[in-house]
Parts: C-alpha cells; sequence; structure tokens
C-alpha cells in the first residue's frame, strides 16, 4: 500500500475518533436488509433530532474506538455497521432508532457509546426509555414554579373567601 494511501486511512481514522470523541451518544446499527425508502425515513428523524449517520468501514471504526479510548467495541464493529452520532442530546439517537427497531425487526441495534461510556444494547434500550432534554427541562421548570402556584392557589382562596364574606 502507498504511503498516500496509508495516510488518507490514518485522516479518516482521526476524523472517526473525533466523532466518538466529540458524541454524547455514538449508536451503532445494521440495517441490513431495509429498503432505501427506510434507510432515507430513518436518515431523516435522526437529522430532524440534529443526530447524524454514517456507514463506516469495521476496520476504520475499530481502530478509531481504541484510539478514543473504548475498549472491547470489537464485537460490535462486526456485519454491515451504520453509527448514529448525536453531539448533544444523548437520548435522541437512542429513543429514534428504538422505536424504529421497534417497528422494523430489519434494524438491529449493536451497541454503541454513550456519555463516554460504551454501553450494551440493554444500556441503550434504557437511554430509549428516558424523557428527552427537553421533557426534562419541561418537568423541572414545573417544580420550580410549583411553589409559586401554590402561592398564588391560597391567596385567590383567600380573595375568594373574603369576597364571600363581604357578599353575606
Amino acid at each position: 500500500m502507498s504511503k498516500e494511501a496509508i495516510a488518507k486511512k490514518a485522516e479518516i481514522v482521526d476524523g472517526v475518533t473525533k466523532e466518538f470523541t466529540d458524541a454524547s451518544a455514538a449508536i451503532v446499527v445494521d440495517s441490513r436488509g431495509l429498503t432505501v425508502a427506510e434507510v432515507t425515513d430513518l436518515r431523516k428523524q435522526l437529522r430532524d433530532a440534529g443526530v447524524k449517520m454514517e456507514v463506516i468501514k469495521n476496520k476504520i471504526l475499530v481502530r478509531a474506538a481504541e484510539k478514543a479510548g473504548f475498549d472491547g467495541m470489537e464485537e460490535v464493529f462486526s456485519g454491515p455497521s451504520a453509527v448514529a452520532f448525536s453531539d448533544e442530546d444523548p437520548v435522541a439517537p437512542a429513543k429514534i432508532l428504538k422505536s424504529f427497531a421497534d417497528s422494523n425487526d430489519k434494524l438491529e441495534i449493536k451497541g454503541g457509546v454513550i456519555e463516554g461510556k460504551v454501553a450494551d444494547v440493554d444500556k441503550i434500550n434504557v437511554f430509549a426509555t428516558m424523557p428527552s432534554r427537553e421533557d426534562l427541562l419541561a418537568m423541572l421548570a414545573n417544580e420550580f414554579l410549583s411553589p409559586v402556584r401554590d402561592v398564588a392557589y391560597a391567596l385567590q382562596a383567600v380573595v375568594d373567601q373574603k369576597g364571600a364574606e363581604d357578599a353575606a
């Protein structure tokens, strides 16, 4: 192999390594058997959530994962592999891929990395059931507003009671 080809492959490995280290989630799937329309639909769902999916050669994935410090992923990188990378929300790719896999048995989740830790299929499925970041923020805001709301209800009850006493 020529030096240029080796340098090109090393550059590709470095790029994938950077994607692994920068991603809050990188989930590996086997999409063998999906039609072009199904893959297009899956990619659109992922893209709408800020997730990109790439088909990458297993040797490159193995080298990039080792370089990024994610040991023990060799089994995940067997057979056809596509990787869904999310830089922001670690739950989004898990939710989308799990939902798609539930409705289409040809998509198989093989494993991945979530928040810097190697994750098996079971851990990815747990993440898929978690609320999204937006849902968690809404729940938190609701908890912060709860005491204010309680005070407003108490004050309104006092006003209502005062109004009933004045009317009587």
